[in-house]
């Protein structure tokens, strides 16, 4: 895949609960592709999710969260979305256009904790993605 890499951000006291889903660095980013079929694709060590950048209809930038409900591999309760997060120092959700099959889920949301989430925001605009910075805006 060509395009852009983030590290997703891994606390150093949480690698020890990570290591459970196989989580270590080098084994958690996310990917956003280039050209005309570019692909979100994101792995959290064992864990993987890939979608079209055409069925992300925006994105925005939440957070911080508490560390208890940050971590690891979640999938939300109410709403469904699913979060790959390392560290609680926030993430940047990205809404689809249609929920994306994970499994035996169908998934509306995925949050993704890059190192990074400027730039990783920034990725998803300049490949015409619209999107907020939700911390700007508190």
């Amino acid at each position: 895949m060509s395009g852009q890499r983030f590290p997703i951000r891994l606390g150093r006291r949480s690698l020890l609960l990570l290591s459970l889903w196989g989580v270590r660095p080098g084994l958690a980013y996310a990917e956003i592709g280039q050209g005309p079929d570019a692909r979100l694709q994101a792995r959290f060590g064992r864990v993987r999710f890939a979608t079209p950048l055409a069925n992300i209809a925006g994105w925005r930038i939440e957070g911080p969260f508490h560390w208890i409900t940050a971590i690891g591999v979640r999938r939300s309760v109410r709403h469904g979305d699913l979060s790959f997060a390392g560290a609680a120092h926030g993430g940047v959700r990205m809404d689809f256009r249609s929920p994306v099959r994970w499994s035996i889920l169908h998934v509306p949301a995925l949050y993704i904790g890059a190192d990074d989430l400027d730039a990783f925001a920034a990725a998803l605009r300049e490949r015409g993605i619209p999107g907020v910075d939700a911390r700007r805006n508190a």
